[in-house]
């Protein structure tokens, strides 16, 4: 079965791993770094933080919905089992070797940098996101399944009739409120191995499903409305952001969040819904990139923050790094060593391998 490629999704997912290293390299320049592990530059760049603190909202739950969406896609060529071993190989497989092998390396340069005992330490890291995905997986795929099987009946029908309002996609709001409630987070933007993360984004994971599943009446309705939503996120922001910040709180952001991510795709799907010869080398690319920007980063700071330049300089200069270091090991390595390709989820296809072995004998 063939599906309609959405490159409006996989651009959405480009930008935020994209911003994704920003926001990481941002933190470097914050005086509250070595408190969550950075290595931390000696001049703060506190003003950098104004537009992160928009970004932190929205930027690792868009994530999540794509990781629902992708599922939809994904579901629609394959059974249980093809499905549980597809996901198991690209996400279970790289997640499990970078425990072990790739996020270690950000700690002992860390460990280098300040002149510490140099020890092996493997750990979750930025890479929990890929855990709690695999979770979400094995949680959700029989639900999934079946409403996949029922794809013509009574619920599918209320979803997309709710669709079809304005404000029918920002309805979900409700759930995260209800998230916020009972988990009662201490800060919304602090995902990281915590259970806030860990059903925020299940919640997001399931209703990205949900929106692709609702049919094309979705997509329709945000890209008719994008503007809308980003202009409510805007104010909400404000708020959330000025003098006026007493009137915001977290079940209020869970708004702003999702009003900014539903924008996003409207966005997305009015304007990016098409191929390119950048997309298309930049889609495979962002996986592998997300797996070893930390430990990238973390050498770029090594190596720049010594130097003693202007903190402006030292932040672009990390950033040209990260990014200019990340693409030439997938470049040169990643993308071309067949062994290494499963181990950070790129496909691997095991026939050609065999073939040029054959050859080689």
């Amino acid at each position: 079965m063939t599906t309609e490629r959405r490159y409006d999704i996989d651009w959405l997912r480009v930008i935020a791993i994209g911003l994704l290293l920003i926001y990481h390299i941002a933190i470097i320049f914050q005086p509250w770094a070595l408190f969550i592990g950075f290595i931390k530059s000696d001049d703060a760049l506190e003003g950098l933080w104004k537009p992160m603190t928009m970004l932190n909202v929205w930027r690792i739950p868009l994530l999540f919905f794509v990781s629902g969406m992708g599922l939809y896609f994904a579901m629609k060529k394959r059974n249980w089992k093809q499905l549980f071993f597809e996901r198991g190989k690209r996400i279970l497989l790289p997640f499990v070797f970078g425990f072990l092998a790739i996020t270690p390396l950000h700690f002992l340069i860390f460990q280098q940098y300040y002149n510490m005992p140099l020890s092996y330490f493997p750990h979750m890291g930025h890479l929990w996101f890929l855990g709690n995905i695999f979770v979400y997986v094995l949680l959700l795929s029989p639900l999934f399944f079946y409403l996949k099987k029922n794809e013509k009946g009574r619920f599918k029908k209320i979803i997309s009739k709710v669709m079809r309002y304005a404000f029918g996609p920002l309805t979900i709001s409700v759930f995260f409120m209800l998230e916020v409630g009972f988990v009662k987070p201490q800060l919304f933007e602090l995902y990281a191995q915590t259970w806030h993360g860990f059903f925020i984004g299940l919640l997001a994971f399931f209703f990205g499903f949900l929106f692709v599943y609702s049919g094309k009446v979705f997509w329709q309705t945000v890209s008719k409305w994008k503007w809308l939503y980003i202009g409510i996120a805007a104010v909400l922001f404000t708020l959330r952001f000025t003098r006026y910040e007493s009137i915001s709180n977290m079940y209020i952001t869970t708004i702003e969040s999702n009003a900014w991510i539903l924008g996003l795709f409207g966005i997305g799907y009015s304007y990016f819904n098409k191929p390119s010869t950048l997309l298309s080398y930049l889609s495979p690319a962002v996986y592998p990139v997300y797996i070893i920007h930390m430990f990238v980063l973390y050498a770029g700071a090594l190596l720049i923050l010594p130097l003693d330049l202007h903190p402006i300089l030292e932040f672009i200069a990390i950033t040209l790094f990260t990014f200019i270091v990340c693409f030439l090991i997938y470049e040169f390595i990643l993308k071309r060593i067949n062994i290494l390709k499963p181990l950070f989820g790129l496909k691997w296809k095991v026939k050609s391998v065999i073939e040029k072995m054959l050859k080689r004998a």
